[in-house]
């Protein structure tokens, strides 16, 4: 149950315009709805993550059956709230879509989504990449940042190789709120970005590289020993979590 939701049901009591049975009942799965199947509770669905978080829970389709996955989306869409999936396989996305019509799919993600009502956009959150391999998971966190309310500006494949392609972000560079910048290989375009900003930086390590990049392991560890003092580091290929850090920072208007 989002803030406004919420409000607008605790208005409508408070002016006659809903009785106390009915409004009780609007809150029978509030803060929790449990989801069961097969003779047991599959999930607990936090409603009222959006009231503390400002982001309603989100749903990770890794490592779930697909039979608990589509019961706990079934149950999620029942509640007025916006609804995030996150790490799908194309054929799980294709089966989601196909029994839930308003779901709708992130290009170059493995994400489905559906937003209520589109926030005004507020701020800005500048998602950069180091190589075209790289776009997926920054695509992952541009979309969380907007769903979050933030206008977002992209700029990819600008990583150290050639370094002159990063420098013409300049505009770019010099208004955004906060940085998401997604690299892989060694890793080092976060500290770069970090050194020519006065901003929160994001670094997102991927697992895209050969040889002694270690699925990403390397990157994570070029990042977290970064001396640009601005740079923080999520989890391998974490788009999501980066954009919602972002997004929390750009509500906040930190800098």
């Amino acid at each position: 149950m989002s803030p406004e939701s919420l409000k607008s049901l605790l208005t409508d009591l408070a002016a006659g315009r809903a009785s106390v049975e009915e409004t009780l009942k609007k809150l029978e799965r509030f803060p929790t709805d449990m989801v069961s199947q097969e003779g047991g509770i599959v999930a607990r669905l936090d409603t009222h993550r959006a009231l503390r978080q400002g982001f309603p829970e989100v749903i990770l389709a890794q490592g779930k059956r697909f039979q608990h996955l589509e019961a706990i989306v079934e149950r999620a869409l029942t509640h007025d709230s916006d609804l995030l999936i996150t790490r799908l396989t194309r054929q799980r996305m294709a089966r989601l879509m196909v029994r839930f019509s308003v779901l709708e799919q992130a290009k170059g993600t493995g994400c489905l989504y559906r937003q209520r009502e589109k926030p005004p956009e507020e701020g800005l959150v500048g998602v950069f990449c180091a190589g075209t391999s790289d776009i997926g998971v920054a695509e992952e966190a541009a979309l969380v940042a907007r769903l979050m309310g933030a206008r977002v500006e992209t700029y990819y494949d600008a990583g150290v190789a050639g370094l002159h392609r990063l420098l013409a972000a300049g505009t770019l560079l010099r208004t955004a709120r906060v940085f998401v910048v997604v690299a892989g290989m060694e890793g080092a375009m976060p500290s770069v970005v970090g050194g020519l900003v006065n901003r929160p930086v994001i670094a997102v390590p991927t697992s895209s590289g050969y040889g002694a990049s270690f699925q990403g392991l390397a990157a994570l560890l070029g990042m977290l020993n970064s001396c640009a003092a601005n740079v923080t580091v999520v989890n391998i290929d974490n788009g999501f979590g980066a954009g919602y850090v972002a997004g929390l920072i750009n509500r906040r208007g930190e800098a």
